[in-house]
């Protein structure tokens, strides 16, 4: 897998919070909270990235989750409003079915699948979430399976032939 990076201040980027969660660090005098904030950023044009941050206010971390996201945006090669073909991503026990649908049908996905379709530009697919629910392996899984997608033209000249010829 090939990766660019991406600058994020040349897009117009859009965020949308995931999860907030508060977890606890215990220690002699008794618990520390801090909040973990998982965020989702993209474009509405094929590009999208995933963040997660920590810090003791939810406003702090959910900016702090907005700056890792914007360091990890990936491209994701789109076929009109929807993906070229099938794809599965896992991570963890994660596990995230993604399949295009025609014009029309809408997102058909989970909370946090549809957050990621969403702001890629995707707004027509059909996803399953198989296996685990939890929000961070869900999302990972769901920017794998996007990464994972070719087009036909790469698909050509890896095989060294025309589009034409890959479509029969």
């Amino acid at each position: 897998m090939e990766r660019s990076l991406i600058n994020a201040q040349e897009l117009d980027l859009e965020e949308k919070v995931v999860a907030i969660n508060r977890v606890a660090k215990v220690v002699k005098g008794g618990r520390n909270f801090r909040f973990s904030a998982l965020v989702v950023v993209g474009d509405h044009n094929g590009h999208v990235g995933v963040g997660t941050g920590k810090a003791l206010e939810v406003p702090e971390s959910i900016r702090k989750a907005t700056q890792d996201a914007k360091k990890h945006l990936v491209k994701v090669n789109l076929l009109d409003t929807s993906i070229p073909h099938e794809v599965t991503g896992v991570v963890g026990a994660g596990k995230v079915f993604l399949k295009p649908a025609p014009a029309g049908t809408g997102v058909i996905a989970g909370g946090a699948v549809r957050a990621v379709c969403e702001l890629a530009g995707i707004s027509d697919i059909r996803t399953k979430n198989i296996g685990s629910n939890n929000p961070r392996n869900i999302v990972n899984a769901t920017i794998k399976a996007l990464t994972e997608l070719k087009t036909v033209e790469s698909v050509a000249r890896l095989r060294n032939k025309s589009a034409d010829e890959i479509l029969g």
